[in-house]
């Protein structure tokens, strides 16, 4: 997982694509196949585009929406 730190930095870091996803998903649900081929320019590999994903899902932002397979952007705290 590429973090920001003294080697690497924020552009470089996978931080730095979560507003890019974020904004594909909110004006669209989408499934996890489109949204890697719309965006597979911006990943190494296909385990950093999961690694993205993931750390979207653990923060609350993201969600799969079981029935239709597609994910679903999460506004606000669901608390």
């Amino acid at each position: 997982m590429r973090l920001p730190s003294k080697i690497t930095s924020y552009d470089d870091s996978i931080l730095a694509i979560f507003p890019i996803i974020l904004g594909i998903v909110e004006k669209t649900d989408v499934s996890v196949y489109a949204l890697f081929s719309n965006t597979k320019e911006l990943f190494d590999d296909v385990g950093e585009f999961i690694e993205v994903l993931d750390c979207l899902y653990a923060l609350g932002a993201l969600e799969l929406e079981q029935e239709t397979r597609l994910l679903r952007y999460v506004s606000g705290n669901k608390m």
